[in-house]
């Protein structure tokens, strides 16, 4: 899931221009070059109002985490606004051949778009390909193909970013703190994605020499396995300032661990952005402060993108005439002083 971060707000995020929850889309997004100056060639307006018939094909994996779930149903919830769209989606698999079965079925169904949030974005590419080879543009949604004709646009999050601004903040909260510690409950060391979380939050503390990571544990991106890794992390160190945690839902783990240590002598930042994390933030009875998004509404965007493309339209507030090419949404920080913007994004 490589990322590239583009400034966004809640809902906002497309960087400068934006095709939100709640924004309209407009204008040309066939593959062929347009000539500007001509009536012909002008970016009609295009806005929630029915227009041209889109079925769209809909494929990710199983939704056996809660930010999968979100994806799932965020996907549904967008193409139920627009009366003219046709949703298939896919049962949902984590066994490639399972989601190339899935997804060649709905080549065959002639779908007019495809969007696909690969199990396995390089082993998934040749089933991007066939589509786009078959005449059906391809929205790949975060977890990217391994080549971009596999694709007509990407939109993703930045878990780089996700990194990044999670050490910003925690080296904000601790930057006049002499000799200050932090440790790092990180998700699956085996995925790209936790790399660049990684690094992104190892960049962002360079900027604090006063600050240490003196330990990381990698757990699996479950509850249990939050649990015992945090509870690994708490008995090995006695003492640090803050903690910064990849996933919310390890989170959930994380915090029992926590609980049951008795420990309340540091400050814990999350990841992803679920509606229990963004609850206990605003509530500030714990040790949980704030959490940095990966947001799963970023699978309503993809379903605004393949209307447009499936209407051949663009996108408000762009003087292009085409949709971009990639899309990387931004990886907020939510605090007790902005909860209330994102608490309708958290995912359950």
């Amino acid at each position: 899931m490589p990322r590239i971060p583009v400034t966004s707000r809640r809902g906002l995020l497309f960087g400068a221009a934006a095709v939100s929850a709640g924004a309209a889309l407009t204008a040309c997004t066939s593959n062929e070059p347009k000539k500007a100056g001509t009536a012909a060639t002008t970016a009609a307006a295009a806005d929630d109002k029915p227009g041209t018939p889109v079925t769209i094909g809909f494929a990710g994996p199983q939704a056996d985490h809660g930010w999968l779930n979100a994806i799932n149903q965020n996907a549904k919830d967008r193409a139920a606004k627009y009366s003219e769209v046709t949703l298939e989606i896919t049962e949902g698999s984590n066994d490639t051949a399972a989601q190339i079965g899935q997804i060649q079925t709905l080549i065959n169904k002639k779908v007019d778009v495809l969007v696909i949030l690969p199990a396995d974005g390089k082993a998934l590419t040749h089933v991007g390909l066939q589509a786009m080879k078959a005449g059906i543009p391809v929205i790949n949604l975060d977890r990217i193909f391994a080549s971009p004709q596999a694709y007509r646009c990407w939109i993703g999050g930045d878990n780089y970013g996700m990194g990044l601004n999670a050490g910003r903040y925690i080296g904000e909260q601790l930057k006049d703190k002499p000799d200050a510690k932090v440790v790092e409950l990180a998700g699956i060391d085996n995925l790209e994605l936790t790399r660049q979380r990684t690094q992104g939050f190892d960049d962002a503390l360079k900027n604090y020499p006063n600050i240490k990571k003196v330990a990381r544990q990698a757990a699996e991106f479950t509850v249990e396995s939050g649990q015992a890794k945090m509870a690994q992390l708490l008995q090995a160190q006695k003492q640090f300032d803050a903690l910064w945690n990849h996933d919310d839902d390890q989170g959930v783990g994380a915090l029992r661990a926590i609980a049951q240590a008795g420990r309340d002598d540091f400050f814990m930042v999350g990841g992803a952005g679920s509606k229990a994390a963004m609850d206990a933030i605003k509530a500030d009875n714990g040790v949980l402060k704030a959490t940095v998004l990966y947001p799963p509404t970023m699978a309503a965007s993809a379903i605004d993108l393949a209307r447009a493309l499936g209407q051949k339209k663009g996108v408000s507030g762009m003087s292009e005439l085409e949709i971009p090419a990639s899309i990387t949404l931004y990886s907020a920080v939510v605090t007790k002083e902005n909860v209330d913007e994102y608490l309708p994004t958290g995912f359950i």
